[in-house]
């Protein structure tokens, strides 16, 4: 037994920890080269024990440790600990070396991340040579944790993720929090809590033993549910909803209509969500549902903000001072309307060179919008301003909570009609078009008329995204429908997962709620976003929240790859 459990030849054990230490050390050098720990370190997590700039630092060993333990599989556990160890310690050795040579070459013109703050972080305040074994050591440490990390049960490692990410989002958004308590408690149990911006160190350890405990006795409980699942039926709700299925969107709902009035910067920022989740919804109709890869979607959400600003601005064509209830439908139906025009000249095109195409639309737009052919119409660079704020009976909606609610009730509408249309006929239309035009159209289905009724609904709730965005801003400008949006809606998607409601939701919040929430690391905003993208692609393909039929079509892309490498299977 013990033969085959270390069946590992050294040298095979000795390239995956250099390898992998090598790749973390790497990971870690990265991220200070760039600037994200020295920019990161400024903001503590724990107060006077954890800043983000270690917790970006630390990432590379303790993922050294973890891929090396899981490697060695076949070792003893004292041996993968030992081995997870010697990685991390390895990890270290990047970091080192370009200290080193940063002593003896000037390389700080071209490296200008690499400074007496950065090495200062790195050698923990003791300078070189001395800090270099405390790096090593401490590189050496989080090895080990990473690889102890692969002996844990799985839902050990859910609690453990959960109360770390409970952890850095209560302290990153401390401000948030902070502002309630004191609103509605008082100051003092604010300072009980936080020191500044950062959570006091007991804080964090009773906060992060509540969350592993809830987690943990959780995950236990729904096992148990679910093995018992069989026996006990559970009661419904008018014959057809769970009763613990209704009473969670009760509490969600509540939980939205109550957000709003707990602090004024976080409706701002969810009323921005609320925009994106709306135009990710509709460009997930086309592009979840429909397989379309649209890059020109901002276009759209143009052209129903410019239908505001028009009709409710007094233009160089004449005076229309339509109010918003009256402009909104005419802003949908032109951005239907448009969404179909454009998608008449690309129904031929699928993929990448549909995506190429719509691109080009979208700053063809833009620059039109720019142009002085139309600026008696649009007021070129100059845009429209003085955009009135709805109003209803006399009752003004002119702040980020009334705002808020209006955004909420077309994420609403918008998601509603999402649902009803995935459930559809032509809703599956859509899906087998996605899988296979060729077979769809062999099946009967009408993929041109298919193709502009994606394009028409899907840019719906752009032109009403774009509406409301008008009236919040006052005022509109070419500038802010640039390509970023387009992108950012389709990152959003991407990872919340293709043709996934809840999906586009949570993708919306982490594109563009944290970003808003975060604005002292703005600079390094896009490059998260493909760091995020990256780490996605590798752990979960699908998606955060994927469907399940998407589920079902990636991994029988897979096995199809898997088949045509396997002669075998493959009938080679």
């Amino acid at each position: 037994m013990s033969e085959a459990r270390n069946n590992t030849a050294p040298s095979s054990v000795w390239k995956s920890v250099l390898r992998f230490g090598l790749v973390g050390g790497a990971i870690a050098l990265y991220f200070c080269m760039v600037g994200m720990v020295a920019a990161f370190d400024q903001r503590f997590l724990v107060a006077g024990q954890l800043t983000l700039g270690d917790l970006v630092l630390y990432v590379g060993p303790f993922l050294a440790g973890l891929s090396t333990a899981r490697a060695l599989a076949d070792r003893t556990a004292w041996q993968r600990l030992l081995f997870g160890l010697l990685a991390g310690a390895v990890a270290a050795l990047p970091s080192i070396l370009i200290m080193l040579f940063s002593q003896q070459v000037n390389i700080g013109a071209v490296f200008v991340s690499l400074s007496s703050p950065l090495i200062n972080i790195l050698t923990f305040g003791r300078g070189l040579p001395d800090g270099l074994p405390l790096l090593v050591g401490v590189f050496g440490l989080l090895g080990l944790l990473g690889a102890a990390y692969t002996f844990l049960s799985q839902q050990a490692r859910n609690a453990v993720n959960l109360a770390l990410l409970v952890i850095v989002t209560v302290a990153l958004f401390s401000d948030i929090p902070i502002r309630v308590i004191e609103k509605y408690f008082s100051a003092r149990v604010a300072r009980a809590i936080f020191q500044g911006n950062a959570l006091l160190p007991l804080s964090a350890v009773v906060l992060s033993l509540l969350t592993v405990g809830l987690s943990y006795f959780g995950s236990l409980r729904a096992a148990k549910k679910k093995v018992g699942e069989s026996k006990k039926p559970e009661r419904l709700i008018l014959g057809r909803y769970p009763i613990n299925q209704v009473l969670s969107w009760a509490l969600v709902i509540a939980f939205l209509l109550v957000l709003p009035q707990t602090d004024r910067v976080l409706a701002h920022v969810m009323m921005f969500i609320g925009l994106y989740v709306m135009m990710g919804l509709g460009l997930n109709i086309e592009v979840g549902f429909a397989g379309l890869l649209d890059l020109g979607y901002v276009a759209i959400f143009a052209f129903g903000a410019y239908t505001i600003g028009i009709l409710t601005t007094q233009a160089a064509i004449g005076t229309f001072g339509l109010s918003f209830w009256v402009a909104l439908p005419i802003a949908v139906i032109v951005g239907v309307v448009f969404g179909a025009l454009l998608g008449i000249p690309v129904l031929r095109m699928r993929g990448d060179y549909l995506a190429i195409v719509t691109l080009g639309f979208g700053e063809i737009i833009r620059l039109l919008a720019l142009s002085d052919w139309l600026s008696p119409l649009v007021g070129g660079a100059q845009g429209i301003v003085r955009i009135p704020s709805p109003s209803i009976a006399g009752f003004d909606i002119n702040s980020p909570e009334r705002y808020y609610y209006l955004v909420l009730i077309g994420v609403a509408l918008t998601a509603f009609l999402a649902v009803r249309l995935r459930d559809s006929r032509l809703g599956r239309q859509w899906m087998a078009m996605r899988e296979d035009e060729d077979v769809a159209q062999s099946m009967g289905i009408d993929l041109v008329q298919t193709k502009l009724l994606a394009f028409a609904i899907g840019s719906a709730s752009a032109g009403f995204a774009g509406a409301i965005f008008a009236a919040r801003l006052g005022g509109i400008f070419p500038h802010s429908f640039s390509l970023i949006i387009s992108i950012t809606v389709l990152s959003a998607i991407i990872i919340g997962g293709f043709g996934s409601i809840p999906g586009v939701i949570v993708g919306a919040a982490v594109l563009v709620g944290l970003p808003e929430l975060l604005r002292e690391f703005n600079e390094y905003r896009f490059l998260i976003y493909g760091i995020l993208l990256v780490v996605m692609m590798l752990t979960r393909p699908a998606g955060l929240l994927p469907t399940d039929t998407f589920k079902r079509e990636l991994e029988s892309l897979e096995e199809g790859d898997e088949g045509m490498n396997n002669p075998v299977s493959a009938g080679g």
